[in-house]
């Protein structure tokens, strides 16, 4: 037997990660999208890219302080992953800069352009000018760095024009001044002059340096991104008011130690060290771009509708069958269970199933776990109509979900004051699991409770791109399951396991490697196809290498992070891994054992990484309706015989994309909207949901 903790065997979590984000990069080189796409994919890629080094960069380096010396089961060191880093991302900052170049030349053949002010007509440079005096000039701080006044303190993601400075009245040359300009988030990134031109904000600001210090001279300028660790370490007691904690958390979080440094090319030497002097960054975390910085902010150019045909149609969810009628969402779930798939099938039927709960006078109790909602959730504002209306409410609120912590606050504190229950979580876990449960009481008296599962937060703005399933069900297995779960939650538990849905940290792991080794008990007979944001933990990759070598099929589909080595002679040549990347992001967790008892199919909120399966609490949903196990699989074969937006993983760790052949091309994002278009027409020709259900499934099948 080979030895299957040989650290060959695993690819590194952290460049795996880096070549997810490059394939994101890729879609911006496409000339086939739409130049706003492209926009939006070189916008996702930057936001992503600031996120890996305010958390990961960030932990590595913390590690490499404290003399930790292994980190994963590929065995790098921290400092090697570090290095290996810097050099992937040093080597990628040409493909940005040149993706962005071809996209601003492209632009422009659409009469849309993204200027210096230096570049600008007389007319916009007016405007421009205007705009300065009436908008920048009075909330912009101008920041003199000498004796008396300190270096000021600069918030992560800050962004600011260093400034080098001269006495416009000394004829001393060397007699040089140091400063900064703050351009604070209230302000646009982009100043639009007219209809069709953006200004980087910063080129404005340059221009009027001599007039936002007058009697000084500009001698040399550059505008600067820092990036700060914002991986906050909660020290938890279970006596301590938690709430307060993360206030505190979220201050602390805007003093971390500082990680990078994006700066204009070109910067003045002395205006660099005289930044440096200060901020103590390694000099290979300091990145020197051509291109405008913070390249995230392109979102508020591809928002111009004027322009919207250089986007890509939007779709619009629909609602099908059996939620296409005026019946109560309760009757609907009595019938039988329902599963959707998002965003190509409607969220709408999971808010009216929260709405319908909050004003039906028969419902006694809802319960939700909040992990990531929006800023105007019309999904909380119900929870708390319910709970002014003197219903029982129960929310658990994740107040640790990263980077969401403020905005969560803000909703946990709204519910306790309209006598909602409130649930921070368990002491040393978050909350990642989906669920929530009506409890209603029926004619006779008794209590009916009518569950919701999903692998996607309750999240209307993010069920419109992001694909996820959601599982309407009352049955009581899964009722009797949710109830003991929020108990779990809500109150002292130990040892508490879930009969008929799965519950990490303790239920999960086991049950998926249970189900890899049933498959490899069948052989050649066995098939595993499993579909998740990311696969990284050893022990189920292990698990999956054993089922590979008793000869069981196995295709992995895994959007982001995948640290299996497939196509190693011997161990993992009957496992394939492909990703893919579009239009909507594939968050969904799907998967599917063939010879799985009593079923073969399991939704989850939870990927197969050691953070989802040992320290969150997650829930694993099995599926035993043979047709919704037969649409979760029409999917899964769906997407595996993409050819448009798939990445083939190979076993020297790189993705390659795959190229339609002489067969037709397949976009599973595009085939899914037509499908769902189709069903759609055909329903509203015919009112019968039962001829619609058959004629989906027809259609299904020749999509």
């Amino acid at each position: 037997m080979p030895d299957l903790t040989d650290s060959s065997l695993y690819l590194n979590r952290e460049l795996s990660w880096l070549k997810f984000n490059t394939r994101v990069l890729t879609q911006s080189l496409k000339k086939e999208l739409p130049l706003f796409e492209r926009l939006k994919f070189l916008a996702i890629y930057a936001t992503n890219l600031d996120e890996f080094y305010m958390i990961r960069v960030a932990g590595l380096k913390q590690l490499f302080s404290a003399g930790v010396i292994e980190t994963g089961a590929d065995q790098k060191t921290p400092l090697d992953q570090l290095r290996e880093i810097r050099a992937y991302l040093a080597s990628e900052k040409e493909v940005i800069q040149s993706s962005y170049e071809e996209i601003v030349k492209d632009l422009e053949k659409e009469n849309l352009f993204i200027t210096d002010y230096d570049d600008l007509s007389p007319a916009l440079a007016k405007l421009s000018d205007d705009y300065f005096f009436s908008n920048i000039l009075p909330v912009i701080v101008p920041i003199a760095v000498n004796a008396t006044h300190p270096f000021p303190h600069l918030n992560n993601l800050s962004f600011s024009l260093a400034v080098k400075l001269q006495d416009s009245e000394s004829e001393e040359e060397s007699n040089y001044k140091y400063g900064m300009i703050r351009i604070p988030r209230v302000l646009p990134r982009f100043f639009q002059a007219g209809d069709n031109t953006y200004v980087p904000i910063e080129t404005i600001v340059r221009k009027h340096t001599e007039e936002i210090f007058p009697g000084y001279k500009l001698v040399a300028s550059a505008a600067f991104r820092v990036t700060r660790n914002a991986d906050m370490v909660i020290e938890e007691e279970e006596a301590d008011d938690f709430m307060m904690i993360m206030e505190q958390g979220l201050k602390l979080r805007r003093k971390g130690a500082f990680v990078r440094l994006n700066i204009q090319e070109g910067t003045d030497p002395d205006l660099l060290n005289f930044l440096n002097s200060h901020m103590q960054i390694f000099f290979k975390d300091i990145y020197t771009y051509k291109i405008p910085l913070n390249l995230g902010a392109l979102w508020q150019i591809v928002g111009n509708k004027d322009f919207s045909h250089l986007a890509l149609p939007p779709y619009n969810s629909k609602i099908l069958p059996p939620f296409d009628t005026n019946e109560s969402v309760f009757k609907v779930i009595d019938k039988g269970d329902v599963l959707l798939f998002h965003p190509y099938e409607s969220f709408d039927p999971v808010l009216r199933l929260i709405r319908e709960a909050s004003k039906d006078p028969k419902v006694v109790s809802i319960r939700m776990t909040l992990y990531r909602v929006e800023k105007n959730s019309q999904i909380v504002q119900a929870l708390i109509d319910a709970a002014n209306e003197g219903k029982q409410v129960t929310a658990v609120v994740e107040l640790k979900a990263r980077f969401d912590e403020e905005n969560n606050l803000h909703w946990a504190k709204a519910l306790e004051q309209a006598g909602a229950h409130v649930v921070y979580g368990i002491t040393g876990f978050k909350v990642h699991a989906k669920i929530a449960q009506v409890i209603r009481q029926e004619e006779d008296g008794k209590l009916k409770f009518y569950m919701h599962f999903s692998t996607g937060n309750y999240n209307g703005a993010t069920a419109k791109v992001y694909t996820d399933t959601s599982f309407f069900t009352c049955k009581e297995d899964f009722a009797k399951d949710g109830t003991m779960f929020f108990h779990i939650l809500s109150g002292f538990s130990k040892h508490k396991k879930l009969d008929t849905l799965s519950m990490s940290p303790t239920q999960i792991k086991p049950k998926v490697i249970s189900l890899i080794n049933n498959e490899a008990k069948y052989g050649t007979e066995g098939r595993i196809i499993v579909k998740m944001n990311s696969l990284v933990d050893s022990d189920v990759i292990q698990a999956l290498y054993n089922a590979s070598m008793q000869g069981v099929q196995i295709d992995i589909i895994a959007r982001g992070i995948c640290c299996l080595r497939p196509g190693v002679e011997g161990i993992s040549e009957n496992i394939r891994v492909k990703s893919i990347i579009g239009k909507y992001l594939e968050h969904a967790r799907i998967f599917y054992f063939k010879n799985g008892d009593p079923t073969t199919t399991f939704i989850s909120s939870a990927d197969w990484m050691p953070r989802n399966l040992e320290r969150r609490l997650e829930l694993m949903t099995p599926i035993f309706d043979k047709a919704l196990q037969q649409k979760l699989f029409e999917i899964l074969q769906l997407q595996l015989n993409d050819n448009v937006l798939s990445w083939t993983l190979g076993n020297d760790g790189e993705y390659t994309e795959i190229e339609p052949t002489d067969e037709r091309a397949i976009n599973n994002h595009t085939v899914l909207e037509d499908y769902m278009n189709k069903i759609y027409k055909a329903q509203k020709k015919d009112t019968s949901s039962h001829k619609a259900e058959k004629l989906a499934k027809r259609l299904f099948k020749e999509s």
